[in-house]
C-alpha cells in the first residue's frame, strides 16, 4: 500500500496554527476541559471532580470503554454497546473498515466530491473506484439511477455522506430510503459518514442512522464535527454486522491497538451533556449563516451561493475567472483568512477549480468574514481576475 498526499491535510499544515483568521474550519466551536466540567455543577455532581483526577492512565478496553459506548449507543434507535467499534477519531475508523473489507479485486462506488480519504485509501488498496457524482448546478443533488448503473457483481462497498461534507448537502429522506434498499439487494457494505448528524438546521430533515435501518451499514460518528471536540481523536463506527465488527479490531492491534484513558472519559461526559454542547454550536451556526446569507447576497456578482441545509460548512464558487487556489493563496497571505481551495478535494468543473470550503461553525466567524469582506472592498479579487 502507498497512499498519495492527502492535499488537505498538507494544505492545513501549511497554514492552520500560523493563520489569524480560520475561516474553513469543518468543526464547531470546541470548549476547554474546565468548561467542559462546568456543565455539570459541582454540587449536583462531585463525583465527576474526583473521577476526573481518578482517570487511570493505562491501557484501555481496545473496542473503547463500556461507559463510552453506552453514551454512543444512546445516539442510536437499535444499536447496542456491542455493535459499537471506539477508535481514534473518524480516520483511523475509515482506514481500518477499508482494510480489513477490500481487497484488490473489489470495487467501490463513492459519492463526489468528498473527503479525500473515502475514496483514495480503497485505492491504495487496488481497488476499483467509480464517483457517484453531484450535481453542482443542482444544489449537489444526486441521481440514484447512476447508482443503480455502477454497481457491479464485485461491488463491495458504497460510501455515502450525508449529512455532506464539504457542500452541506442534505439527502431527502426517500432517496435516502432507496439508497439503502439498492445497497440491500446488492448484498453490498453501506458505510455512510454521518460525522454532521445532529447539526440539521430543521430537526425534522434528520436522517435515521444507516445502522438503524440496514444491517450490512456501518454508520460514522466522531467528537470532532457536531461536538466541536476534535482534540479528543475520538471515533466510531456502528454496525450490527458483528463479523466486520471483529475484522476491524483484529487490523486495529496494527494501529493504535486502544484508545486514549482521558479523551474517553472526556467524550463520555460530552456525551452526557450532548444536548447543551449541540443547542450551543446550532446557535453559532444559525448566526453565522445570517451573516453569510448577507454577504453573498451582497458580493452574488463575485460568488455563487448554495445555502446548506446541515452542519457547519458549505462549498460557494467564484463567479469570476479565478483559480480557486490563487484566491486562498492570496487572501491568506495578504489578510490572514483561511479558506480551503477545491482542490484539496481533487474537485473541478471542466478542469476549472472555483470552489472553496467556507467554515462557519465557529465564534469567531463574524471577524474572519469582516477580513474577507475588506480584502474584497481592496479589489484584491479584482485584480486577480484582471487580464495578464
Amino acid at each position: 500500500m502507498k497512499l498519495p498526499v492527502f492535499k488537505l491535510e498538507r494544505f492545513f499544515a501549511k497554514y492552520e496554527f500560523k493563520t489569524k483568521h480560520l475561516l474553513s474550519s469543518s468543526d464547531c466551536e470546541s470548549l476547554s476541559i474546565r468548561e467542559l466540567i462546568n456543565l455539570f455543577p459541582e454540587e449536583q455532581h462531585p463525583e465527576i471532580y474526583s473521577n476526573l483526577h481518578g482517570v487511570w492512565l493505562g491501557y484501555t478496553e481496545s473496542s473503547g470503554s463500556p461507559e463510552l459506548k453506552k453514551e454512543i449507543a444512546s445516539l442510536y434507535q437499535s444499536i447496542s454497546a456491542d455493535d459499537l467499534h471506539v477508535f481514534a477519531g473518524a480516520e483511523e475508523a475509515i482506514f481500518v473498515l477499508m482494510n480489513a473489507l477490500l481487497g484488490p479485486t473489489d470495487h467501490v462506488v463513492v459519492q463526489w466530491p468528498c473527503y479525500q480519504s473515502l475514496h483514495d485509501i480503497c485505492r491504495s488498496i487496488g481497488c476499483d473506484v467509480t464517483v457517484w457524482k453531484a450535481d453542482a448546478d443542482n444544489a449537489w443533488q444526486l441521481d440514484n439511477a447512476d447508482l443503480r448503473a455502477a454497481i457491479r457483481p464485485n461491488t463491495k462497498l458504497i460510501v455515502l455522506n450525508t449529512p455532506h461534507n464539504p457542500t452541506g448537502y442534505l439527502m431527502p429522506a426517500d432517496q435516502f430510503r432507496e439508497v439503502v434498499q439498492i445497497a440491500s439487494e446488492a448484498r453490498v457494505t453501506l458505510l455512510s459518514d454521518e460525522v454532521y448528524r445532529l447539526l440539521e438546521y430543521y430537526p425534522a430533515d434528520r436522517l435515521p442512522a444507516a445502522c438503524d435501518v440496514y444491517d450490512g451499514a456501518v454508520s460514522l460518528g466522531v467528537m470532532s464535527k457536531a461536538f466541536g471536540l476534535a482534540g479528543l481523536r475520538i471515533g466510531w463506527v456502528a454496525t450490527k454486522n458483528r463479523e466486520l465488527l471483529e475484522q476491524m479490531a483484529a487490523f486495529k492491534d496494527y494501529t493504535s491497538i486502544c484508545n486514549s484513558a482521558p479523551s474517553e472519559f472526556l467524550a463520555t461526559l460530552a456525551l452526557r451533556v450532548r444536548h447543551k454542547i449541540i443547542e450551543r454550536n446550532m446557535g453559532i451556526i444559525r448566526r453565522n449563516l445570517q451573516l453569510l446569507d448577507s454577504f453573498f447576497a451582497r458580493h452574488k456578482d463575485l460568488f455563487e451561493w448554495h445555502r446548506p441545509k446541515v452542519g457547519a460548512i458549505a462549498f460557494p464558487k467564484l463567479r469570476i475567472e479565478v483559480d480557486s487556489e490563487a484566491f486562498c493563496e492570496d487572501l491568506v497571505k495578504r489578510s490572514g483568512v483561511l479558506l480551503l481551495p477545491s482542490t484539496c478535494y481533487s474537485y473541478d468543473v471542466g478542469g476549472v477549480h472555483r470552489h472553496f470550503r467556507l467554515g462557519f461553525g465557529r465564534a469567531s466567524m463574524p471577524e474572519s468574514l469582516q477580513q474577507l469582506e475588506a480584502y474584497i472592498a481592496d479589489q484584491h479579487l479584482a485584480r486577480l481576475s484582471a487580464p495578464g
